[in-house]
């Protein structure tokens, strides 16, 4: 596991020792019971992580979402960060990024068919999503980025980490990235490493399944990411990916973590040269921002592309003053996890058998108890195992 890309402020330790007392406090007081959290009678599974920052949250939700959407009626509650309205908001066909925020409107835009809806408040929007007035019986709900909103007890808890950032060499913030303390992991049914390298040996696999240090309650996975050809933003037309090659490309990111999206495209697509242009996470760019871009992408050698993120293109899209030549060669990469160590069949089985268990309305629900029933809140003696099969 790498450990070179976490840098800790260490003259910020001692605010960090006030803040995980902070947090410590908060956590007892759900375990005591003196906050509550409220489980539901719908399947709701959870997704998020215990650091700052992008962990691949949106690929992952949107892995259940392909997972379910044809067996069951799936909607995915989110906070719907940056957006500008306030309150419960159910997304329609018209609704905007601004309502909605940047990865709830990419969500809606890549699968209409299912409900995106986002409120601050989970348990509020939990209840208006089930409750048959605002929207059509929810057989599934996937809430995005809910690892610490504990007032909502998931039937399946996902927490992601990411391989770049191994969450046991981090510290608290504000000296590190951890939003709350390592034994966070442990309410975990799930816990996924993301943007593993292709690469990872089996003695790697091994080492990282021992410093994850889990129970046995709790089941490990490892994913990486693949790409999809590319995607105009402005026009209507798609780009293999080998498209790139000999091309120079304007990386153009607003996200967390751009380093990962930057090798890959160097090491599989070959392009003439890449030039950075980053931003903070969810940036919202201004005129000044579209007009660095502009001169920026015409300084370029042709041939000359810009590629952005499929966050970063719910933006920008609604961004003005891009000149033509931009708009013409601004593409999103579009991204998809692929599970590791054929762990992909074990993961799905156990996704289709607690929603099908728990759903009345579903395809699922109708179908046989096949599986073995599987309680995912045991307690039990460390360390948890994983099977190495054909590596």
């Amino acid at each position: 596991m790498k450990g070179d890309a976490i840098k800790i402020n260490r003259n910020l330790l001692p605010l960090s020792w006030l803040y995980g007392i902070a947090v410590g406090c908060r956590n007892l007081l759900f375990e005591m019971g003196v906050l509550k959290s409220k489980s539901y009678s719908v399947p709701v599974i959870a997704v998020g992580n215990i650091t700052v920052g992008g962990t691949g949250k949106t690929p992952h939700v949107e892995y259940l979402i392909r997972l379910l959407k044809d067996k069951v009626r799936v909607a995915v509650l989110s906070r719907g960060y940056k957006r500008k309205s306030r309150g419960f908001v159910l997304a329609s066909p018209t609704s905007t990024m601004r309502e909605l925020g940047d990865e709830p409107y990419q969500m809606k835009r890549k699968y209409p068919e299912i409900e995106v809806a986002v409120d601050k408040k989970r348990t509020r929007g939990i209840e208006l999503l089930t409750s048959g007035e605002q929207a059509k019986p929810i057989d599934a709900i996937l809430l995005d980025d809910a690892f610490q909103h504990r007032y909502v007890k998931p039937g399946i808890n996902i927490l992601l980490v990411d391989y770049n950032r191994q969450i046991l060499y981090d510290k608290l913030l504000p000296a590190g990235r951890l939003r709350e303390p390592l034994s966070g992991k442990d309410r975990a049914d799930i816990v996924i490493v993301t943007k593993c390298p292709k690469e990872l040996k089996p003695m790697e696999f091994r080492v990282l399944t021992k410093q994850m240090n889990l129970y046995p309650y709790q089941q490990l996975y490892f994913t990486t990411l693949d790409y999809e050809p590319l995607v105009g933003v402005f026009a209507q037309q798609t780009l293999p990916l080998d498209q790139l090659k000999d091309r120079h490309v304007l990386l153009l990111t607003g996200i967390a973590s751009p380093r990962q999206m930057r090798q890959d495209i160097e090491q599989t697509m070959a392009p003439a040269s890449i030039t950075p242009l980053s931003y903070g996470d969810h940036h919202d760019f201004r005129k000044k921002d579209i007009r660095r871009i502009n001169e920026t992408f015409a300084s370029l050698p042709s041939p000359r592309l810009i590629v952005t993120t499929e966050k970063d293109a719910a933006r920008l899209a609604c961004a003005e003053g891009f000149s033509d030549e931009v708009k013409e060669n601004m593409y999103a990469l579009p991204i998809k996890v692929s599970f590791m160590l054929e762990g992909e069949d074990l993961f799905n089985e156990k996704i289709i058998d607690y929603v099908r268990k728990n759903s009345r309305n579903s395809i699922l629900a109708k179908g046989k108890d096949v599986h073995k029933p599987e309680d995912s809140h045991h307690t039990g003696d460390r360390p948890g195992t994983i099977s190495f099969r054909n590596n």
